[in-house]
């Protein structure tokens, strides 16, 4: 059964430019790096979140993989440096699991 698994970080609006650049940083490690998921990014247009967050997302087909998933992102030195410099700019940040629903 497919999962997806998101990423929602709330970030200072005043540093948006830094926080995006930074951003564009996790995008090329996930280009160079095969072991990392290519998960889609989302700014806010309308809805719910505020403008000043980033939405990171990618399906996986079992929770054994997001699990996977999550532990290489955990234990990933380049991921974790990177990180470090971002979480600054965060004013929140959180974990969301869905697992999907075909009604069938």
């Amino acid at each position: 059964m497919p999962y997806l698994l998101r990423f929602v970080q709330k970030f200072q609006e005043s540093n948006q430019a830094a926080f995006l650049e930074l951003e564009k940083s996790f995008i090329k490690l996930e280009e160079s790096a095969g072991e990392f998921p290519k998960g889609k990014r989302y700014l806010p247009y309308a809805g719910r979140e505020a403008s000043n967050t980033l939405i990171w997302e990618c399906e996986f087909p079992t929770l054994q993989a997001v699990q996977d998933t999550l532990d290489l992102l955990n234990r990933d030195p380049r991921h974790a440096a990177l990180f470090q410099q971002q979480v600054r700019f965060f004013e929140e940040s959180y974990v969301e699991i869905y697992q999907t629903f075909d009604g069938k």
